[in-house]
């Protein structure tokens, strides 16, 4: 029904952004007949969240299952329906209600409960689940007007697909594709670490009270980088880097 009439098969991945006044059926499926949702809709694709804590709390938490399973089980009183929910969640929030949390060079209005309250919006076990947590600062109008100095697209491709080369050389006998989708018995035996790098996970696990599903997510994470760098162990700037991609695991607000 989405595809035009000239239109037989996805020929590219699809991108999905819904308002965030969407309902939780809307997002994971369901009505009296029964119908995929958002999290179906984007399979294989990209399902993107804007103003995440805008969202109701209600309807975030519904996607706890999918992002954990990779599917959505709609339950009636006369059947049951799976519906395919592997997709890639991109969510995108401020620091706070006014914006300026944190911001060098403006200050934040906000109270400290207003703060809370805003990231409060977005559980514990919901954040856990989504594996890179990057904070973007405010580029200043100098670099934003000298044009682009990061690295090129290019590069990042032919470093992305040295490392994609790598995972499926790892996993050519087993049915995981890449580092995101390692099982536990993978973790333990691709992401192993040594004592210097076992040191610093444990002083962030227990300086931050970290999770074990974060504590399992850093390690992908670490094992990952190690990848772009073509590296056959995880170092120890492997695992600090991945712990920086926890930063809503880290972040405590504080009165202005």
């Amino acid at each position: 029904l989405l595809l035009g009439p000239e239109q037989a098969l996805v020929t590219r991945r699809v991108f999905r952004a819904p308002h965030h006044t969407i309902s939780d059926a809307g997002l994971i499926g369901g009505g009296a007949v029964p119908r995929p949702g958002e999290v179906s809709l984007a399979h294989h694709g990209v399902l993107f969240l804007d103003e995440l804590p805008e969202y109701k709390k209600h309807v975030l938490e519904v996607l706890r299952q999918p992002l954990e399973d990779n599917r959505v089980t709609i339950s009636r009183a006369s059947a049951s329906i799976t519906y395919p929910a592997d997709f890639m969640l991109v969510a995108a929030m401020n620091p706070c209600p006014c914006g300026y949390a944190g911001d060098p060079t403006r200050a934040c209005s906000c109270t400290l409960q207003q703060v809370q309250r805003y990231r409060a919006k977005i559980s514990g076990p919901l954040l856990d689940r989504i594996d890179l947590h990057v904070q973007v600062p405010a580029v200043p109008f100098k670099e934003l007007a000298s044009g682009p100095t990061s690295v090129s697209s290019t590069h990042m491709h032919d470093r992305i697909a040295a490392a994609r080369a790598l995972q499926r050389k790892r996993f050519r006998n087993r049915s995981t594709r890449c580092n995101a989708r390692m099982t536990g018995r993978d973790i333990r035996h691709h992401c192993q670490l040594g004592p210097r790098e076992n040191d610093l996970l444990e002083q962030a696990m227990t300086r931050f009270g970290l999770s074990a599903r974060a504590f399992n997510r850093i390690l992908k994470i670490a094992r990952t980088t190690a990848d772009l760098d073509q590296a056959q162990h995880i170092e120890r700037r492997h695992v600090a880097e991945a712990i920086q991609y926890r930063v809503l695991d880290r972040a405590q607000p504080t009165a202005t």
